[in-house]
């Protein structure tokens, strides 16, 4: 029969032994939703009139902005482009071209974190079309 001692020993190693086991679970299965959130599903340009460019967000402040693509003069919902900007360098460039017709080269993300900004499309340069 084994006594008090031994039993505590091995709930003792089972206990260690399942922390363990959870604590590589979650860094794995964290790696994998971190590589989701941030895997890029494809990327390219689009050329237009950049409409607005700000800073926004209550908590967490990032790049938004609105691009024309329309080969029309009005402007509806879909001939309007919206992206987030990934880096205040961008930012800066776009904000400096705003209204003039631009090229953005941006990554798609495939569902991308709250604070890396509001849409999937992450622009990270801004050219201006002569």
């Amino acid at each position: 029969m084994a006594t008090l001692e031994e039993a505590k020993e091995k709930a003792k190693f089972i206990g260690k032994r399942m922390l363990l086991i959870g604590l590589i679970s979650a860094l794995v299965l964290g790696a994998m939703y971190y590589f989701y959130r941030t895997y890029t599903y494809s990327d390219g340009t689009r050329t237009g009139i950049l409409v607005k460019i700000s800073r926004k967000g209550n908590i967490f402040k990032t790049y938004e902005g609105q691009l024309h693509v329309g080969g029309v003069n009005m402007v509806n919902k879909q001939s309007i482009f919206d992206f987030s900007v990934a880096t205040e360098e961008a930012y800066n460039e776009a904000q400096a071209l705003e209204g003039k017709n631009v090229r953005v080269h941006y990554k798609q993300l495939k569902d991308a974190f709250f604070w890396q900004g509001d849409t999937d499309y992450m622009v990270y340069d801004v050219e201006e079309v002569k």
